[in-house]
């Protein structure tokens, strides 16, 4: 099974889903070396793209053999999205543009954006209607969540809306913004999503193994799915996601999941932290950056403490190094690491929303305020 973006093949229909400072030119290069699929940068704000802020330009590069470059943008004000999407085809700065509706942290709902918007149905379908007239033929995506919570679901409407707009498909995180990363994500919802739709529907949510995966596009029919969380720490997982997909339409035998030992493991960070150092231009600095990666790379080996926390305090590659080659390379991968949550797992808490932002659905006012941020993405 295959994706169509515009004029890209998507094979295996999976998605790395953009994360906030983990998603990068490094990890995205990192991933791609292990399998296929769509590679989406972090999360761009409109405003901050349209007004050339230094951080955004740094973060919108892309490495010589991404292709196709996916971007994916936030933004609450159809005239900032039109802006900024006029320059991304202007300028040639990406294949691909995804719309953020699902991002559920403070600073994002509390202005109407992210998960936030699709409640306001009128001014939800201003912002996808914006990219979507000004891409010049270049595929508009959007991810979402299943609503701000049970009470205030928008789904299957805001699915609908995008379409009717002209969107090549929609990805569905099954959690609402209320639960944020809590619980277990909501199967069934995308199952129901995609009987609603004509355009091609992707899962995201509580896909840790590849088995995961298809295990969802049996049950509920999804095109695609979308991977956040569960790479963390793993990129090899995109070799099983690749390797599973193909044997599933090749009727082949499907190889034995990669299974790295320790040594194996280590190879891997010094990679990723030697990808970083050359992304960030100054060492010091990618290998800091790399240091929240330690401990999602190490989850479940017997690592000591001292070491885990001198290696997430290293400020140099050759200190990283040195540190590396100190584990024992030879110790097998933890199997009761399989199939368990990584990265965040917080639990469900209030959703902060403009004041009355619930009071009329048909309202397309921009939030006040909402994009006067161009800090970056």
């Amino acid at each position: 099974m295959a994706l169509m973006l515009g004029q890209h093949v998507v094979d295996p229909p999976v998605v790395l889903a953009p994360m906030a400072g983990i998603t990068n030119v490094a990890y995205r290069q990192l991933c791609r070396e292990q399998g296929a699929g769509i590679y989406v940068c972090e999360m761009i704000t409109t405003v901050a793209l349209a007004h050339r802020n230094p951080k955004t330009e740094k973060m919108i590069r892309f490495g010589p053999e991404e292709q196709p470059r996916s971007i994916q943008l936030y933004g609450v004000d159809p005239v900032i999205t039109a802006k900024a999407v006029r320059r991304i085809v202007a300028e040639d700065l990406a294949d691909h543009i995804d719309l953020n509706f699902g991002c559920s942290v403070r600073k994002i709902t509390s202005k109407g954006g992210g998960s936030a918007i699709p409640w306001k149905r009128r001014l939800f379908a201003s912002i996808v209607a914006a990219a979507v007239d000004n891409a010049d033929g270049l595929p508009v995506t959007i991810k979402m969540r299943k609503g701000i919570d049970d009470d205030h679901l928008t789904y299957v409407e805001a699915g609908l809306i995008a379409q009717d707009v002209g969107v090549k498909w929609v990805a569905l995180h099954a959690r609402t913004a209320a639960q944020r990363y809590s619980g277990t994500a909501d199967w069934e919802a995308i199952a129901t999503l995609k009987q609603a739709l004509d355009v091609p529907v992707l899962g995201n949510g509580d896909i840790w193994e590849a088995d995961d995966a298809l295990r969802m596009v049996d049950e509920t029919g999804c095109d695609g799915v979308v991977v956040g969380r569960g790479c963390l720490g793993r990129p090899w997982l995109f070799a099983d996601l690749e390797a599973a997909f193909r044997a599933r339409v090749d009727g082949s035998e499907r190889p034995a999941p990669v299974m790295p030992s320790l040594g194996e493991v280590a190879h891997v960070m010094r990679r990723h932290a030697g990808l970083l150092a050359g992304w960030f231009d100054k060492e010091r600095d990618g290998v800091t950056d790399f240091r929240k990666h330690v401990a999602w790379y190490l989850k479940g080996f017997p690592v000591g403490g001292e070491l885990r926390r001198a290696m997430a305090m290293s400020s140099s590659l050759m200190e990283l190094e040195d540190l590396l080659g100190k584990l024992e390379h030879d110790t097998p991968f933890p199997q009761s690491e399989l199939g368990l949550p990584r990265g965040r797992t917080n639990s469900p808490g209030k959703v902060f929303l403009p004041e009355g932002w619930l009071a009329d659905r048909d309202s397309d006012e921009v939030p006040e305020g909402a994009e006067l941020d161009d800090s970056g993405g």
